[in-house]
């Protein structure tokens, strides 16, 4: 006989979960399908229990050494497959029968070309076990698969797509594992954090979630993208539905290389495109985002050095930084440049415009770091503290120098503070985590 608390009943078909220690995990559920190219539809219903047991695949993607060395990451550690559109629960073991728990869709980053929902980084057990949240990591589509529309019409958004189709799948489902459809968090860092901004710009979005977490989002090289779009669409034609897929993943490099002459909005090349279902046109985004203010809360932020996890990827910024007396004030300015050109500028006036369209707001700066560590309070050093696994974070680069009891001591404090937004608890005009993070109403 199956083991009933690890069998769930929702409307998509019964699904079999298993334990993980102090959480339950139900992993790699398919949401929707998609031939390449084309927009996904939900997947089919069943009627035989699907074995929730195998992680959700990546979308076929190329190595980013840098990142591995700096985050701990392995290339190659979840299979990829086109068809990656699936997502994973993780809810505590001890919920009880009628209890329903605050939800929150994790949307990861990697620049819209690398990643997976189901990567060790993002492990969100600690997060659930301790909060008593449900937490759905979403897998979706990358790179030439998901973020590029083309002139013969090939359909851009694609992955945004998967995105809303993965927030519908939670809706109709979530209730049969514990989780309550009426308090859904968006959370994403990065790319993650960008597209979750995108997708409150869809006439759905109030539906689907209710409050939306904003971390390091690149809003400030969110627009003007149409002509740099359009080149890097003319390199990719090439790409059809018959090429191999890892064949697509190396010509992305090739199409990459097409943005370099846009300047700072090279630094993510792929990305949302406006105009695009579900997008509308980069003159109407505002009046959209107004559109859906109202409905959802927003926590959104950034860290205090956004830019120094890029640094030592120039070899040029790497040699000014060793010049005596005024190598590092150099860096510092160019780390406070390009973190306020990218990041901080444009948080403040989503939040600021957020509160103005009758929304309410939130606004975070994360300034935790580990101590002589060169990448300070870097992009990406908020994972180490929100899925603070210490067999998978501890002594990676990024932070690298701190104890792991001090990493957990603000991990704590800071998923405390995650869980507690994402429960409809109120965060008061200000306030944070000590030495780590403060933020503040708008």
């Amino acid at each position: 006989m199956p083991d009933t608390s690890r069998l769930f009943n929702p409307p998509c078909g019964p699904v079999t979960g298993w334990r993980d220690g102090a959480v339950i995990r139900a992993t790699g559920i398919p949401y929707a399908t998609a031939a390449r190219f084309q927009p996904p539809v939900p997947a089919p219903d069943w009627i035989t229990p699907f074995a929730a047991d195998s992680p959700a695949p990546a979308c076929p993607q190329g190595p980013v050494p840098f990142l591995d060395d700096v985050l701990g990451t392995r290339y190659g550690e979840l299979p990829g497959s086109e068809g990656c559109q699936n997502l994973s629960i993780t809810r505590p073991a001890d919920l009880a029968d009628g209890e329903q728990l605050a939800v929150m869709v994790w949307i990861h980053g990697g620049s819209y070309t690398t990643g997976s929902g189901d990567l060790a980084i993002f492990d969100p057990a600690v997060l659930v076990a301790e909060n008593r949240v449900i937490v759905v990591s979403v897998t979706y589509r990358l790179g030439l698969f998901g973020f590029l529309a083309t002139r013969t019409g090939r359909p851009g958004n694609l992955g945004l797509l998967d995105q809303l189709a993965a927030f519908r799948w939670v809706q109709r489902n979530i209730a049969a594992f514990g989780g309550d459809p009426g308090r859904v968090t968006a959370f994403g860092q990065s790319a993650g954090g960008d597209a979750i901004a995108h997708l409150m710009a869809t006439p759905d979005a109030p539906s689907l979630f209710q409050r939306a977490i904003i971390q390091s989002a690149p809003l400030g090289i969110s627009r003007g993208r149409a002509r740099m779009n359009h080149a890097m669409g003319i390199a990719a034609e090439g790409v059809t539905e018959e090429t191999p897929a890892m064949e697509v993943v190396e010509l992305e490099d090739h199409v990459a290389q097409v943005a370099r002459k846009f300047g700072m909005l090279a630094a993510m090349p792929f990305g949302t495109q406006y105009g695009h279902a579900p997008l509308p046109e980069e003159s109407d985004i505002e009046a959209a985002w107004n559109r859906s203010a109202p409905g959802i809360e927003v926590l959104i932020g950034h860290t205090s050095e956004e830019a120094r996890l890029f640094l030592p990827r120039s070899p040029h910024l790497m040699r000014l930084g060793q010049i005596p007396v005024v190598g590092d004030a150099a860096l510092r300015a160019i780390n406070w440049v390009v973190t306020e050109t990218v990041y901080g500028r444009a948080a403040r006036k989503f939040a600021r415009r957020h509160a103005q369209a009758g929304g309410k707001a939130h606004r975070y700066v994360l300034h935790w770091h580990a101590p002589g560590n060169f990448f300070g309070a870097a992009h990406t050093i908020d994972l180490a503290l929100l899925f603070g696994n210490r067999n998978t974070w501890d002594g990676v680069g990024l932070i690298s120098g701190a104890p792991w009891e001090d990493v957990d001591a603000a991990g704590r404090q800071l998923r405390r503070l995650w869980a507690g937004f994402a429960r409809g608890d109120s965060l008061g005009d200000k306030g944070g985590v000590p030495g780590a993070l403060t933020y503040s109403t708008v």
